[in-house]
């Protein structure tokens, strides 16, 4: 299975994310990223004029860094993190936000600052795509065992984003390929710093 997912990781993976919208010369923001089933195939498809930015948890990265290096991939950057959801990057300065397999990780309170947070730094122009793993209709798991599937998108649009598009095919899932469905979120229109003063209050 190891050589399957390289090689979907190289080939199937690219064609998969170009699928739902990232191109050449972009900047992706691999939030969650694991050992890179996803860094790796955005590196490759936004090339060399592109950056990919993998965060995760330090010990989770040590597999990606390996890739990255044999692949010689020079735009994929690696950011270790502590948990915290405060990201360095500018103010709409991210094109696509990848939420793949990691939002039933975290509790209601810090999905709400994640997505606060992504608005922030997502393009006008940009999307968040997310894989909505372990809620009741797919293997139930963690903070989405009680959630069904329009349950994560309401809490999403709660925090005015609107969904675009669903896309579905074989994709990787930890370390196998699945029949799995995304779905990219385009930012609605609000002003943030008033949002964000009001969500402080509740966080």
């Amino acid at each position: 299975m190891i050589d399957t997912l390289e090689k979907w990781e190289k080939e199937e993976g690219v064609k998969f994310l170009k699928r739902i919208g990232i191109k050449t010369g972009q900047t992706v923001f691999d939030f969650g990223a694991g050992v890179g089933h996803y860094s790796i195939p955005a590196a490759l498809l936004v090339g060399s004029s592109g950056v990919v930015y993998a965060l995760d948890i330090k010990h989770q990265l040590n597999e990606l860094k390996r890739k990255m290096k044999c692949m010689h991939l020079n735009n994929l950057k690696i950011i270790p993190t502590n948990g915290s959801i405060k990201f360095d990057f500018k103010d709409e300065s991210i094109d696509v936000v990848l939420l793949y397999d990691v939002l039933h990780y975290l509790e209601k309170i810090q999905r709400d600052q994640l997505y606060l947070e992504i608005f922030r730094v997502l393009k006008a122009d940009g999307f968040m795509s997310v894989y909505p793993k372990h809620i009741i209709e797919d293997t139930p798991l963690d903070h989405f065992r009680y959630l069904h599937w329009y349950d994560v998108k309401k809490e999403i649009q709660d925090q005015n984003y609107k969904l675009q598009e669903k896309y579905c095919d074989l994709i990787s899932h930890d370390d196998a390929l699945n029949r799995g469905c995304v779905y990219n979120f385009i930012k609605g229109q609000y002003d943030y710093h008033k949002m964000r003063a009001m969500q402080e209050k509740n966080f």
